[in-house]
């Protein structure tokens, strides 16, 4: 679960509407796969330009996944 509160810190900082931060953590053999869903106002936010931000923060995740001995995928679902 510490994957969900470290996301959930992240986004708050980033997005503006912050109550509207909804992820889901689904656990199986192949690892862990975290889905966000954020207001539609904020999507280019996390998206970031180039996809760029999204992506750090799926490598961010994926390291994080390291250190637990998981994989962590991370969706964007809007």
């Amino acid at each position: 679960m510490q994957e969900v509160e470290f996301l959930t810190f992240i986004l708050e900082n980033l997005v503006s509407h912050k109550e509207d931060i909804k992820i889901e953590r689904k656990e199986d053999e192949l690892g862990v796969l975290l889905t966000l869903q954020v207001n539609k106002e904020d999507m280019g936010v996390i998206i970031g330009k180039g996809g760029n931000t999204i992506n750090a923060l799926r490598a961010i995740l994926r390291l994080l996944g390291v250190k637990t001995n998981k994989k962590i995928n991370l969706k964007v679902v809007d």
